[in-house]
């Protein structure tokens, strides 16, 4: 038996796709396309497609499911499907290859045949000199393709186009990585990618495997990493793809178990199985081998670890397994690739290794940290006081995990307004304040992941069909707030007390913490011999001579002021230079309402 079928079989591979799917070979001095699927519960399956005028030939079957097929002359850029005759089932269906490498656009459904391995890298430096960025700055750029920006006839920009203009945006704005919402291939452009019919299929909305792979070699090129967002917890329930493949509910959980259908409307992966942990695994792989990805985001991780995602239905134990054995694998194979999950649960060692009893993640979102921060941020200020310790509360957990502090695609849709528009009160308070939860969030200890339009100060909801409103960026407020946080984002990505050594207890420090009259907070962040202050007054009333004293003298030169003109604020800053007297070591700062500032410190 092969070894990677057999792999397959046992639940232990990473590689199928290496076997299983459409591949070029000679046969008998033949070149052509070798077909191969997985369908055990079929007593035919014919092959259909553009090489043989899509009248079907049946597959030659094995006694352990697979049936194969070589068609001399099928090349790539060919469209095929397989028919899949069920046991018990007197209709045939048409599917799609579970391992395809392309699709047709919707809403066409038929695999196409790819040239694997056609682009040629020239990233091998960027990735031998990746890690995981414990000490480094991490700033993600969350990004819907086909939505950052369009052509004015509303087309999509291709993966080619889209390097052309995203690469350097990310540069000029301090990005580090570009994070993709999901481009395994979907049927629905409102799913955003999260309901799959093609794992290992880019999708072919903007434009080919290479253009995609051309893509990521283009980002390399310029120092940014990409990470794709992968979902391992369900799949469409369409009748072309994966969905009762071969009659029986093959890749999904059987319809006793109660367990088939998602909260989403979509199929679960029933990840006790051992043909569908190597597919998932291999799925993962393929993004990081084939693609040359930097990481993976695990979307909705709370499905896998509980039934259902519901924690009054227990730990799922094979969920558990199978992410400790999907993450120890990518870690054999990617020692530097990061693997992020989109965890909502409390677990605390989601970030542990593996051999400690962990999942093997290297971040973990901080959802917590997202749903206290906001929450806050839309109240009155006559109400923050009872509310003052939601800002303090994160840093009572922080290292339970290695966290990572999202302000994601979800916190944008569905009524749930934009970032900017959550804030309390009118137009420039806004703006005031969202300014300050920026400070906040680059300031906080934790990775960082920001969505697009965040930067720019959207107010209207994101919406996949549309590209962000750019115009904004004409309008001085909206120029100035981006400006900010180019300039939070330059500060964070330059300095070492910002990035450095954050997962270590004595790095954050508390300066003020309980000043609940004034809705003031202070706290230090040091590392690298680095050392900053961070001040932040989140009520409506300016403090022109606001008190704070320091853990020791000090000397304090301002950095960044979130009331700067030149941000859209009023200017009420601090002196150049602030120096702490006396016996308490008080010093006396201008805070503005809304306010906040960095300064640097020399003890």
């Amino acid at each position: 038996m092969n070894p990677i079928l057999s792999d397959f079989l046992n639940g232990t591979c990473f590689n199928a796709y290496e076997y299983f799917g459409a591949h070029a070979t000679v046969r008998k001095g033949q070149q052509g396309i070798v077909f191969r699927v997985y369908a055990p519960n079929a007593f035919a399956i014919e092959l259909i497609g553009d090489f043989n005028d899509w009248q079907p030939v049946q597959m030659h079957p094995s006694e352990i499911g697979l049936f194969e097929l070589f068609w001399a002359g099928a090349h790539a850029g060919q469209r095929y499907k397989y028919r899949v005759h069920a046991f018990g089932q007197d209709a045939f269906r048409d599917r799609c290859d579970p391992f395809g490498r392309s699709a047709e656009v919707r809403p066409h459904t038929a695999s196409v045949i790819c040239e694997a391995g056609k682009y040629r890298f020239s990233d091998s430096v960027w990735r031998a000199s990746r890690g995981n960025h414990y000490n480094e700055a991490l700033n993600i750029y969350e990004l819907h393709a086909g939505s950052w920006r369009r052509h004015e006839d509303g087309s999509w920009y291709n993966y080619r186009e889209l390097a052309k203009e995203l690469v350097p945006y990310c540069r000029d704005h301090f990005f580090t990585h570009i994070e993709l919402l999901p481009l395994a291939e979907h049927p629905f452009d409102g799913s955003w990618g999260y309901q799959e019919s093609g794992y290992f299929a880019v999708t072919s909305r903007y434009g080919t495997p290479e253009d995609f792979c051309y893509f990521v070699d283009v980002c390399h090129r310029h120092g940014i990493g990409v990470i794709m967002d992968f979902v391992p917890v369900h799949f469409i329930p369409d009748d072309y793809a994966l969905a009762r493949f071969d009659g029986s509910t093959l890749y999904e959980y059987a319809d006793h178990t109660g367990l088939r259908m998602s909260e989403w409307g979509s199929c679960n992966f029933d990840v006790s199985k051992p043909i569908v942990r190597s597919f998932l695994q291999s799925a993962a792989d393929f993004w990081l081998s084939v693609c040359h990805c930097d990481g993976l985001r695990f979307d909705a991780i709370r499905n896998v670890i509980y039934w259902q995602g519901d924690e009054s239905r227990g730990i799922n134990s094979n969920g558990l397994d199978f992410l400790r054995g999907c993450n120890s694998g990518l870690k054999e194979r990617h020692p530097d690739a990061l693997l992020i999950a989109e965890d909502s649960t409390n677990l605390i060692k989601v970030t542990a290794p593996v051999p400690y009893d962990g999942l093997g993640f290297d971040y973990k979102w901080d959802l917590g940290w997202m749903n206290d921060t906001l929450e806050y941020f839309s109240l009155p200020p006559a109400q923050r006081a009872a509310a003052h310790h939601k800002l303090t509360f994160s840093m009572s957990y922080f290292y339970d995990n290695l966290f990572l502090l999202p302000l994601s695609h979800d916190e944008v849709v569905h009524g749930k307004k934009t970032i900017l528009d959550k804030m309390w009160g009118d137009y420039d308070q806004k703006f005031a304040q969202c300014r300050t939860l920026y400070t906040y969030f680059y300031t906080h200890p934790g990775k960082k992941l920001n969505f697009m339009g965040n930067e720019i100060g959207s107010f209207r909801e994101w919406d996949e069909a549309r590209e962000l409103d750019w115009e904004l960026q004409s309008y001085p407020i909206h120029s100035g707030f981006q400006r900010y946080l180019t300039g939070l984002a330059g500060l964070y990505f330059s300095s070492t007390a910002l990035h450095q050594e954050e997962y270590d207890m004595r790095a954050f420090r508390w300066v003020e913490a309980d000043d609940t009259a004034h809705s003031v907070y202070a706290y230090t962040r040091q590392a690298g011999g680095d050392q900053l202050l961070i001040v932040l007054n989140l009520s409506d009333r300016a403090y022109p001579d606001y008190k704070l004293r320091l853990p020791q003298p000090a000397c304090l030169r301002e950095m960044i002021n979130s009331d700067c003109t030149n941000y859209g604020g009023s200017g009420l800053t601090n002196d150049w230079a602030i120096y702490s007297d006396g016996p308490d070591n008080e010093i006396s700062l201008a805070l503005a309402p809304f306010g906040s500032c960095i300064f640097r410190v020399s003890v």
